[in-house]
């Protein structure tokens, strides 16, 4: 018993390091989001750090429209790379998991 609690914190510790691994690499990980009519782009990382916003200089003369640009595009990219980001830690963390019945429909 003492050998597979120790061979659990092992497992642990992995699945630690691939978390932070897994994080680092999703800093690369580029989402592009715009809007419908292509006036306003965005680029964010996974981990919902934005890196680029692009947009046309029809939006600057209505501070009103522009707000409402940022924040329906920002919206929309953050969800893409929240997602982005769940599935992959999701993954992470499933495949360091010990096989314990039950707990696959916490992955689903």
């Amino acid at each position: 018993m003492f050998g597979d609690i120790m061979g659990m914190m092992g497992k642990l510790k992995e699945t630690q390091e691939k978390v932070k691994q897994t994080k680092e690499r999703l800093n690369s990980v580029l989402i592009d989001e715009q809007s419908s009519d292509g006036k306003l782009k965005i680029t964010i990382t996974a981990n919902r750090e934005i890196k680029s916003i692009e947009m046309d200089e029809t939006l600057l003369q209505d501070k009103e429209q522009l707000e409402d640009y940022l924040v329906l595009t920002l919206n929309k990219a953050i969800e893409k790379a929240t997602n982005v980001n769940e599935t992959e830690l999701a993954a992470v963390a499933k495949d360091g998991m010990p096989n314990i019945p039950g707990m696959d429909s916490f992955f689903k």
